[in-house]
């Protein structure tokens, strides 16, 4: 693995999509009660492996042409909206590749902004909003067996700075920096874990976290935070928005009721059941006041500079757009507003 850290812009992730609720709702005719309900899809299935010859020149349009041919994409307009909302048609760099048919959009950039694989190595993109689960999946098709993998968090240590003297880590989870990297075959887990928290560590350190510290957050608070944003939204224009919005609920005392905490305790990103939202646990935030105990998902550095400066709104409430391509989301601080949006856009 060559080079320095790599650093990633914003993404538009397509891993997850939330809404946080205050009544009595219905989603595939299970009533549930209370403030949040997220809708967190998992990460689609490996497609099959396909080549695509991307030229030097070409515009976005054309990149997003060949990718839907090929499969890669289903819809090239919407990859074209995702690249210019993210600011990196330019940052596409031409070659071959080899790529995936249905792959999921951070995945696919990522590839794309880091160029071919050199001769002899492989890309391995980890997208934004992993869990260590997921990163474990992906590594195990670069060479990296689970235990391997598991034997190198447990020796890593967390970057400086996140954690008391004397005090231990319950897991790496949010450390492990989504990217591309560059890895040998078979890959070295130990090696990739490192660089994956050198990337942390190097992201981190250039995010302004004077705000933050103002509202007496530390800087593990905000990247727990950072990383129930990146599970709540695929709009990166919504991330300090979502981010003010944890805010105001933690000043307001409420609990932020974000499911994706709950899915995360259970270890899949699956779909919840009644069971599930009455758990007795720290990552139940029907119930629980504050943050969970650990971050929930490894964010990018987008997610991690609005969770250290949140957008300057009055937000509340929350409610996922239906059928809304980029995932977006209604706001509101008005309770009534909120229930009125609910009931004339139902799910169910």
């Amino acid at each position: 693995m060559a080079g320095p850290p790599p650093r990633v812009g914003a993404r538009r992730r397509a891993l997850a999509a939330g809404l946080l609720v205050g009544a009595l709702v219905a989603v595939l005719g299970l009533a549930w009660w209370g403030i949040g309900q997220v809708v967190s899809d998992p990460a689609p299935a490996p497609g099959d492996p396909v080549e695509v010859v991307i030229p030097a020149g070409a515009s976005g349009q054309e990149i997003g042409a060949l990718l839907e041919d090929a499969g890669v994409v289903r819809d090239a307009r919407a990859f074209v909206e995702g690249i210019e909302a993210d600011g990196i048609g330019s940052d596409l760099k031409p070659g071959t590749y080899t790529l995936r048919t249905d792959e999921e959009y951070d995945r696919l950039v990522d590839e794309l902004v880091a160029g071919p694989a050199d001769a002899g190595g492989t890309r391995l993109t980890i997208p934004e909003g992993y869990a260590i689960w997921d990163i474990r999946d992906e590594v195990a098709g670069y060479g990296v067996d689970a235990q391997a993998f598991d034997a190198a968090l447990a020796a890593a240590e967390p970057p400086r700075g996140f954690l008391a003297p004397g005090e231990k880590a319950a897991s790496l989870e949010g450390f492990l920096f989504p990217a591309t990297y560059d890895v040998g075959q078979p890959a070295d887990a130990d090696q990739l874990v490192q660089e994956q928290l050198g990337a942390f560590q190097a992201n981190f350190d250039s995010v302004d976290m004077s705000y933050a510290e103002s509202r007496n957050l530390t800087r593990y608070d905000v990247l727990k935070i950072a990383s129930l944003v990146e599970r709540e939204t695929a709009d990166p224009a919504e991330r300090p928005i979502v981010a003010a919005l944890i805010y105001n609920r933690l000043k307001a005392g409420m609990t932020l009721g974000i499911d994706s905490a709950n899915q995360y305790a259970n270890g899949s990103w699956r779909e919840l059941t009644g069971a599930d939202l009455e758990k007795d646990s720290p990552y139940n935030l029907r119930t629980e006041k504050g943050l969970p105990p650990t971050p929930i998902a490894n964010p990018g550095l987008a997610s991690i500079r609005a969770a250290a400066k949140p957008a300057k709104v009055d937000y509340l409430y929350m409610y996922a757009i239906k059928d809304d391509p980029r995932r977006r989301h209604f706001f509101t601080d008005d309770y009534e507003e909120f229930l009125r949006y609910q009931k004339e856009n139902p799910y169910s």
